[in-house]
């Protein structure tokens, strides 16, 4: 085991660009958990009001130049890890040695139990505590990779698309990066120009200098860029990233609702980037053989809203020798962007019941252990039958195939109504299970309901009853079709989830998680209008969650090095470098040598520490 020195307070502020100076960063280390001006006391307040358990975020050390501290959110408190930078390696002042600092702190965050606190708490790093971005436009796409970049835009295929991202190689610059009509090797090139952040104004390295990102964009959708060789660069059409930082989603809501400056044809806003989900729906042609077979075209409600093969829902009472008899239209839908281990929760989505499918209904809730049914369609809208009725009257029991279904007790809130129904199998009238059904009322026939915060209560009391159940199934949610309202509602659970586990500052991509979820089952989220509530409740969430945090009182600057090595005897292992696998990239700048790579300087080596500054036990 092996505690790390303790530091009880911070000498003079460095700058950032001072300590690249002396030990620079490599050109793939950066990602949204470093925070570039902020303090210990500063991360301490952040992790403190903002994270949850397992949060952690990096920053530079304010003790020795070129090194780092790492700061991580340990149940109500905040551990600070200092990070060595001795021009060969980062380590933890002993332990495993790493090239970058991004392989340190990904080794870590996937080594859970490596860590301990001087008094034998483990230290887990889950959850990165993203820092802001720069801007709200929905041009700039954070940390990415000029490969990624290129990949991005190459896929666009227009020429003059841009994007804009922030520099690998130098922390506080960025990158535009803008697909030519220049063909290299056989495919459009793509050009990246890089944005200097001085005195904190931007430039490209010309005498026009700019208080913000956008007004440099700006100005350059305007006045083509020309390069060192005379051609000239465009920026013409932006490359939209829909990655946000949950915390300011209201910002990126502002710029959704924006209105054209001149009429266009083409749509601008959420109608833009629900186009360009549904242009992607192509990629999800999975297999629907069994809901086409002519035994099931009638369980259907609709002959073309079929479940994929490949995640349906299977009854396990089918006879085998009777065609279709374990046939449903339904899937399971499961959250496949984070890791299984954070995965606690699952849904089935379904359609709404036939009158021939009530017993089928009623036979997946008993297998698949569901205590928990969402209906979100009345059961008749504007003269349309949408779903039968599936329960008894309050009071009344009923049989359904195998099962009987009592419906206990009725209690009507402002917009939904819950049902407290109890199953048991005919065979056995004291294996009871109680299922709680909520009907939600207020979502209107064509649109999405008035009000997003409504759904973040009805969301809660869904998950606390799904909590009341240990080991509980899938939680069954269904509408008419099982798609438009339905695919809502459990896309914005799975978004409010992984918020609240992960902290109101962390990385969400609303099309992502549907693209997600459609994958499972074809068509989730139907409308615009669907689309954009998503978003408006995913808004009303943070506000709620930011109006709970409570401001932490100013205290002592913590002291450092309370750290050990899980299992690890040989306290200084062999030292093993890996190679970057960020390429350089050539930067066409105004003001600069033509073709010129960028020079990244060498690393120097850390100040000699002390004699006897570690501890061995």
């Amino acid at each position: 085991m092996r505690i790390l020195p303790r530091e009880k307070s911070d000498p003079p502020t460095l700058s950032l660009q001072q300590q690249m100076d002396v030990h620079p960063l490599s050109t793939s280390e950066l990602r949204g958990w470093f925070h570039r001006d902020i303090s210990g006391l500063d991360a301490e307040a952040l992790l403190k009001s903002r994270g949850v358990h397992g949060s952690y975020l990096a920053r530079p050390s304010r003790k020795i130049q070129g090194d780092f501290s790492l700061s991580v959110r340990v149940g109500a408190d905040v551990t600070h890890i200092r990070i060595q930078n001795t021009g060969d390696f980062y380590d933890l002042y002993g332990g495993e040695k790493f090239a970058t600092l991004s392989e340190l702190v990904e080794y870590y965050t996937t080594q859970h139990s490596t860590l301990e606190d001087r008094d034998g708490t483990q230290i887990d790093l889950r959850y990165p505590l993203n820092c802001s971005d720069p801007t709200s436009e929905r041009w700039y796409h954070g940390l990415l990779s000029g490969s990624s970049a290129e990949k991005l835009l190459m896929e666009k295929s227009e020429p003059w698309t841009f994007l804009v991202r922030e520099s690998l190689s130098k922390p506080g610059d960025f990158v535009i990066s803008v697909l030519s009509e220049e063909m290299k090797e056989g495919r459009p090139k793509v050009t990246h120009v890089k944005i200097h952040c001085e005195n904190n104004k931007f430039t490209l390295g010309g005498t026009e200098k700019f208080e913000t990102l956008a007004d440099l964009i700006e100005h350059f959708k305007k006045n083509a860029i020309q390069e060192l060789s005379g051609n000239l660069l465009h920026l013409r059409q932006p490359y939209y990233a829909t990655r946000v930082n949950a915390a300011e989603i209201e910002n990126r809501v502002k710029e959704l609702n924006k209105k054209n400056e001149a009429a266009e044809a083409t749509k601008a806003g959420f109608g833009e980037e629900f186009d360009s989900l549904q242009k992607q729906e192509v990629k999800q042609l999975h297999s629907r053989l069994e809901g086409q077979r002519p035994e099931n075209k009638s369980k259907n409600r609709y002959k073309n809203i079929l479940p994929f093969d490949k995640s349906r829902v299977i009854l396990q009472t089918g006879d085998p020798n009777v065609p279709g008899s374990d046939y449903i239209n339904a899937n399971y839908i499961r959250n496949e962007l984070i890791s299984p281990d954070e995965c606690t929760k699952s849904f089935i989505a379904c359609q709404g019941c036939l009158p021939d499918t009530v017993n089928d209904f009623w036979q997946m809730v008993w297998q698949e252990n569901s205590y928990v049914i969402v209906m979100t369609t009345k059961e008749i809208e504007n003269g349309r039958k949408k779903c039968v009725p599936y329960w008894p009257e309050e009071g009344g029991t009923k049989e359904f195939g195998c099962y009987v279904v009592e419906n206990v007790v009725e209690h009507v809130a402002s917009e939904y109504k819950t049902r407290t129904l109890k199953i048991w199998p005919l065979e056995n009238e004291y294996e009871v299970r109680k299922i709680t059904h909520f009907h939600y009322l207020a979502w209107p026939d064509h649109g999405v309901p008035e009000e997003p915060g409504g759904m973040v209560g009805f969301l809660d009391q869904i998950n606390q009853k799904q909590e009341m159940h240990p080991g509980a199934g899938p939680i069954i949610v269904h509408c008419s079709a099982g798609i438009g309202r339905t695919g809502t509602i459990i896309v914005v659970d799975m978004l409010l989830e992984m918020i609240s586990t992960k902290g109101v500052d962390s990385d969400i991509d609303i099309q992502k998680m549907i693209l997600m979820v459609r994958s499972q089952r074809s068509g989730m989220v139907q409308t615009e209008a669907q689309y954009k509530f998503i978003y408006m409740v995913i808004s009303q969430y943070i506000e709620i969650m930011k109006m709970k945090l409570k401001v932490m009182q100013v205290g002592k600057e913590p002291e450092y090095g309370n750290l050990g090595f899980l299992g690890k005897k040989n306290i200084h292992p062999t030292v093993t470098r890996k190679s970057s696998k960020q390429k350089e990239e050539v930067y066409e700048n105004l003001h600069s040598t033509k073709g010129k790579k960028e020079e990244k300087p060498k690393k120097q080596k850390s100040e000699q520490k002390s004699k006897g500054s570690i501890k061995k036990k």
